[in-house]
């Protein structure tokens, strides 16, 4: 079943890569879940199977408290293969972390052969930047009828990097090492890997309701959609744009952004929403310094309507507070008021410079900090309200009269985008 005399190859640069034939996949939130870890264990399958969908043939297993990548012959995986993994599974909410490992029988003398024929590959780049190389070996062993313990398989692997180096090139440091090498010991199979790559935490998307996030072109949204996802939510998008006067590109640029999230979940739908019809009522009707938050009202009326016709059961704001005029304490509950729905707002309490890192982090930042007027800035008043009561909002909102029909007809209008895969 497991090669582990054939593990290393020659790639185009004639260096030794390894040839790993499997990836562990552990979790840490998933585990404590009980009854209930099944499901979300299932839920973390599937999204590793649409994460690495461009590898074909892969077996993606729960086997005793991991979940394990292979193909399904048990063969290697290609350098190019491997790339894909360590780019895609940054992205599994639910992941803790992930290693890249060779699988061999549970037999000491197998181990010893495997770390023998891969470590050199990993020792030399080390040697590379130092002249006295760091090294410790950590093993865990679940199988509990296996001939040596824990630290018994540590001690005999340690002294297999010996076959290739002088006694004074090499250093044992239990804390802090250049090279650790990596064993475990289960009853089916051992492995042994030598890197711990880190996942993104959380739960797998799809393991919580899904929910409709008002997504701008700006830096926040994007980022409050990710932390939804973090939770497990799986997340749809409603973007305002004000045509004809906003450009083609405000929407250009939120499908762009929209086509980053997606790359986290199976594809979110972004619905497109022109919001000019009820805002140049309100820049006609309504008192100038209250603008804002009446534009925002409308937004969360028609984004509560959007949401429950495709069954999201919260809305989803980046907003955070006190950062601009509309989102003091009293505006953000004069505008909640226009809803019934639950309204999330993960980056309530973050600052901006926190949301630019997270935003660097997910690959959104570039695409968001392009200049491109929004909606949000169109008819913006001069001297925005920071303390607008419900009582004036609705005072306002009288003067429009029969608004509703505006809205439906807006709501009718909206189109819908999906990214490609």
């Amino acid at each position: 079943m497991f090669n582990s005399k054939l593990i290393v190859y020659k790639n185009k640069t004639g260096k030794y890569n390894i040839m790993y034939n499997a990836i562990i996949c552990r979790y840490h939130e998933i585990a404590i879940k009980g009854n209930n870890r099944n499901m979300f264990e299932k839920q973390m399958v599937s999204n590793l199977r649409f994460l690495l969908r461009d590898i074909d043939n892969l077996k993606i297993a729960k086997i005793r408290g991991r979940i394990w990548v292979q193909h399904r012959e048990s063969v290697e995986f290609t350098e190019q293969e491997l790339e894909i993994i360590k780019a895609q599974l940054p992205k599994a909410f639910g992941l803790e972390t992930f290693s890249p490992v060779i699988m061999c029988r549970p037999d000491i003398d197998e181990l010893k052969q495997v770390v023998i024929n891969s470590c050199k590959t990993i020792f030399d780049r080390a040697f590379a930047e130092n002249k006295i190389v760091t090294f410790r070996v950590r093993a865990r062993r679940s199988d509990k009828q296996f001939s040596l313990n824990s630290k018994g398989i540590e001690i005999a692997l340690a002294e297999t990097p010996g076959a290739y180096y002088q006694e004074d090139q090499l250093r044992v440091n239990l804390k802090s090492a250049d090279v650790t090498i990596g064993c475990e010991v289960r009853n089916e199979f051992a492995f042994i890997f030598y890197e711990t790559l880190k996942g993104p935490g959380g739960l797998p998307v799809g393991s919580n309701s899904p929910v409709l996030a008002l997504l701008s072109g700006g830096i926040d949204s994007p980022v409050a959609c990710c932390m939804a996802m973090k939770r497990g939510s799986r997340v749809d998008y409603l973007t305002f744009h004000s045509a004809p006067y906003t450009p083609q590109e405000t929407i250009d640029k939120v499908k762009r952004v929209t086509d980053i999230i997606n790359e986290f979940q199976k594809n979110g739908v972004l619905h497109i929403c022109n919001l000019a019809p009820i805002q140049k009522e309100i820049r006609d009707k309504c008192h100038p310094e209250i603008r804002t938050v009446l534009y925002r009202r409308m937004m969360f009326r028609i984004a509560e309507a959007v949401a429950r016709k495709n069954h999201r059961y919260a809305l989803l704001t980046g907003e955070a507070l006190g950062q601009v005029a509309s989102q003091t304490v009293i505006n953000m509950s004069t505008i909640n008021a226009a809803t019934d729905m639950l309204v999330l707002r993960p980056l309530v309490g973050m600052d901006k410079n926190e949301a630019i890192t997270l935003a660097r982090k997910l690959g959104t930042f570039d695409t968001c900090a392009e200049q491109v007027p929004d909606s949000c800035t169109v008819f913006a008043p001069p001297s925005p309200a920071t303390r607008a009561s419900l009582e004036h909002a609705l005072a306002e909102e009288e003067k429009l009269g029969d608004y509703q029909l505006i809205l439906e007809q807006i709501i009718a209008d909206i189109v819908e985008y999906y990214s490609q895969d």
